[in-house]
């Protein structure tokens, strides 16, 4: 009898211990939150309760995928292996990511965008509640405007006259068959 009682109390002791130990949470934060387009956004945050190696992010928002989209190339969809990654420290289980808007593929519009890191390689409609976190980014128009830089104007007699010559031998050329 005192043997199974014990039994019994290992068994809870051990499903106690593992749904605890199974407890995992994933955090994220941006600094800064508002950027303008072309600013360099710093994320950070920590995995706890699982051992891994990388964390996985990806964005959502104006004009993009609904599943998400990589942070270094608007136009691909998350998933089948593709994602932005940042690696986890083993000791600690902190992360860290460094984006850079001004280098990246596709184009960002003013507004705002959610970025999400998970655990695991799913899309946005795919993972559940403890395998990912969120942060709100407000993208403001650049403060650099894009204005045209006239050229020299010795640059577009040089360039008229390159053309003029071209079209003469082309000319001479043809009149001598």
């Amino acid at each position: 009898m005192i043997r199974g009682g014990l039994l019994i109390v290992a068994v809870v002791l051990m499903c106690l211990s593992v749904q605890a130990a199974g407890a995992a949470s994933v955090t994220i934060t941006a600094i800064p939150q508002v950027a303008h387009i072309g600013d360099v956004i710093t994320f950070n945050g920590s995995v706890s309760g699982v051992p891994i190696i990388a964390v996985y992010l990806f964005i959502t928002g104006n004009d993009l995928n609904p599943r998400g989209v990589t942070l270094d190339n608007l136009n691909t969809p998350v998933g089948q292996g593709l994602y932005t990654t940042a690696p986890v420290r083993m000791t600690g289980g902190d992360w860290s990511y460094t984006w850079d808007t001004s280098v990246i593929l596709g184009s960002l519009k003013p507004g705002n965008y959610t970025v999400y890191v998970v655990r695991s390689t799913h899309d946005r409609l795919m993972f559940t509640e403890d395998e990912y976190a969120s942060v709100d980014i407000r993208f403001v128009p650049s403060e650099v405007p894009t204005t045209q830089v006239p050229l020299e104007p010795v640059l577009v007699l040089g360039a008229l006259g390159i053309a003029g010559c071209c079209v003469t031998v082309s000319r001479i050329g043809k009149n001598r068959r």
